[in-house]
């Protein structure tokens, strides 16, 4: 029986707001409803997303629970601690995904930490490729967070950074090849990883032919939520020094991270160390581990919901290094979420993405 989803997008202004409607235009299941803004409000949507042209004339109304109220799906690109009041008003049925962070960590005083607010409470949390080891009978088990979002009507979708760290790191956790208490990533993000706010060292004056980082010291907010995903994975425990570092490109994210062999591992041969990372992502449409030697770039992935893996082994570091390509909008944000809103809705995850990357 073919049936279709109405959808409405709160934020539908911004970077996040837009490439979530980039993406439902092409989706055969769905019809775009309302569209939101808050200062934005009243204008018209190609004023801020020129490039959606079938959707340029609609009009942008406030962001309310009642306009949002009435559809099946309900996005909510707005700024982190925006999300919670206005998801707490809409009805227990509708599927909501917030892009935002509002509803992606657990612990509430890690929020509270990193954020400054009252944690608004627990989403399923929307990287269907996340591992989840749990132990049965003394036996390691391993399965995916996709099997949590069948059905599900709130979800939480990740941070960009904190996907490529994921993906680029869990697989060796999951299988005790590496050690989660000496992490270290690095990673070249583009400029809509900050979205579209006017702050003087995001403009192409200041950032054109150069590269600033941020976060540093601990002190970034994807750092608890990656401390979770690995945890997990299987970690009993995890730290991780990240630091990420503004590049001068629109889009995308390439993720270094490094871990020591684990104790018993050290001798491990790269074929050894790939098994644990083919494993991990055999039969994934949207994650892959490259043949060996091949390493990704972010232009491969390019408007895709793509992740490409490739993994080496440091001899005199004694380290694994993992190297994660993704489009920070795509698979990293918007993507993510439709995808996740697929496997909700009982739709085949790849539906309306089966985009690949757009090259040169």
């Amino acid at each position: 029986m073919h049936m279709v989803f109405t959808v409405a997008v709160a934020g539908a202004s911004g970077y996040a707001g837009g490439e979530t409607l980039r993406l439902l235009s092409g989706h055969p299941e769905i019809q775009i409803g309302t569209l939101t803004a808050h200062s934005n409000a009243g204008s018209a949507l190609g004023e801020h997303q020129p490039h959606l042209r079938g959707l340029a004339g609609r009009i942008l109304e406030p962001t309310t629970a009642e306009n949002l109220a009435g559809h099946d799906v309900v996005v909510l690109a707005l700024p982190h601690g925006a999300s919670g009041e206005i998801a707490s008003l809409l009805p227990a049925d509708t599927l909501v995904l917030d892009l935002g962070a509002d509803h992606r960590l657990v612990d509430p005083a890690a929020w509270t930490e990193f954020y400054g607010s009252e944690h608004s409470g627990t989403w399923p949390y929307g990287l269907p490729e996340l591992l989840l080891a749990s132990d049965v009978h003394g036996e390691r088990a391993v399965t995916k967070q996709r099997e949590n979002l069948a059905g599900a009507r709130r979800i939480a979708v990740p941070g960009c950074n904190v996907t490529a760290v994921t993906l680029g790191l869990q697989p060796g956790v999951a299988a005790g090849i590496i050690d989660a208490r000496d992490l270290v990533a690095v990673l070249a993000v583009g400029y809509s990883g900050a979205g579209k706010s006017l702050k003087t060292h995001l403009l192409a004056s200041e950032a054109l032919g150069s590269a600033q980082a941020y976060g540093v010291g601990g002190s970034h907010r994807h750092v608890p939520e990656i401390e979770q995903n690995l945890r997990l994975a299987g970690a009993p425990e995890v730290t991780v020094s990240f630091t990420p570092v503004l590049v001068p490109m629109s889009r995308g994210i390439l993720s270094t991270a490094t871990a020591r062999l684990a104790a018993g591992h050290e001798h491990a041969t790269l074929t050894d160390v790939r098994r644990a990372w083919e494993q991990a992502y055999d039969g994934e449409p949207f994650v892959e581990l490259l043949p060996e030697g091949q390493w990704p770039t972010t232009a491969m992935t390019v408007g895709a919901n793509t992740a490409l893996v490739q993994v080496a082994i440091d001899r005199r570091a004694g380290r694994v290094v993992t190297v994660t390509a993704l489009d920070n909008l795509v698979k990293g944000t918007a993507g993510a979420a439709v995808q996740s809103m697929n496997i909700a809705l009982g739709l085949p995850q790849t539906m309306g993405l089966e985009h690949e990357g757009t090259a040169p």
